[in-house]
């Protein structure tokens, strides 16, 4: 008597019948095909690793937010630097009688600070990560900006100035000892240099509360001689990839209007195989975190 249903029956009397047959042949029994073996597979645990090192923002007595005495000293010969060819631009325009050259090359330079700062700050926005040779610190300075950008508002002034201030020493010194009696030139580097060098206060300052900036840097900034706070605060909301200058902003509409940027990508890319991280979706690392008794910020 058969356990299979009936119109069953026929299809399995010749699978079996087929089973028998093979096995008369070759002497070796096989399952029944209605019957497959499954064979479990050996997987490894998955393992995610995080793309960045867990940390946690400074508080804001952390003692790597003060000035030290020798940051003071470099802001200082900063400084000292940037007076040099500002003075040597003035006293060869009294000698030469010419004035209206190094008033234009002086605002060249403030407007070329801007333009230096935006690319400067877009490369290391985009590209490249801590262990960068020569970059690293300020690649990996700047991607912690974005977590907790309120602490460059704690940062003291040295503090936040003296990495620049010791470049524009380095940089800008032969400069002055060359050319100080080329006024055209002095206004331009000692106007481009200060802007440069001055761009991360102009930056803390884009940063401030409205009613805790002095008066004077809030009529510059909503007069656009320096970058205003609402329109740095685009750049720290996504896509993240926009108003990159901080010293003026006067550059900011004419790069992201005309993508100049997204340019410069596509050819990074094409060129290099390097993508740019604005072109990924913003992750944890890019979401600003606020301290917790932090208040609203007033525009």
């Amino acid at each position: 008597m058969s356990i299979l249903p009936n119109h069953h029956h026929h299809h399995h009397a010749a699978t079996i019948g087929r089973h028998y047959h093979y096995r008369h042949h070759n002497h070796r029994i096989y399952a029944a095909a209605t019957t497959p073996t499954k064979i479990k597979p050996n997987l490894e645990k998955l393992i995610i690793k995080p793309t960045t090192p867990f940390v946690t923002p400074p508080k804001l007595d952390d003692p790597s937010l003060k000035s030290t005495w020798p940051q003071r000293a470099w802001v200082a010969t900063g400084c000292t630097t940037v007076l040099a060819s500002l003075a040597a631009s003035l006293v060869g325009s009294v000698d030469s009688h010419i004035w209206v050259e190094p008033i234009l090359s002086g605002f060249a330079g403030y407007l070329f600070a801007d333009l230096g700062s935006g690319v400067y700050h877009w490369g290391i926005d985009n590209y490249g990560d801590a262990s960068t040779p020569v970059f690293g610190s300020q690649i990996d300075a700047f991607q912690g900006h974005h977590k907790w950008p309120w602490t460059i508002t704690k940062r003291q002034f040295a503090n936040n100035l003296h990495a620049l201030a010791r470049v524009i020493t380095y940089t800008v010194l032969p400069v002055d000892l060359i050319w100080h009696d080329q006024p055209v030139v002095m206004g331009f580097v000692g106007m481009a240099s200060g802007c440069i060098m001055f761009s991360q206060q102009f930056h803390a300052w884009a940063h401030g509360t409205k009613s805790k900036l002095p008066p004077l840097v809030v009529a510059l900034q909503d007069s656009g001689v320096l970058v205003s706070r609402s329109q740095h605060a685009a750049h720290h909301r996504p896509p993240y990839n926009n108003n990159y200058c901080i010293v003026s902003g006067v550059w900011n509409r004419v790069l992201d209007e005309n993508k100049v940027f997204e340019a410069l990508e596509m050819v990074f890319f094409f060129k290099l195989g390097r993508r740019p991280r604005s072109w990924s979706e913003p992750n944890s690392d890019w979401t600003e975190e606020l301290p917790e008794d932090s208040p609203a910020m007033d525009n």
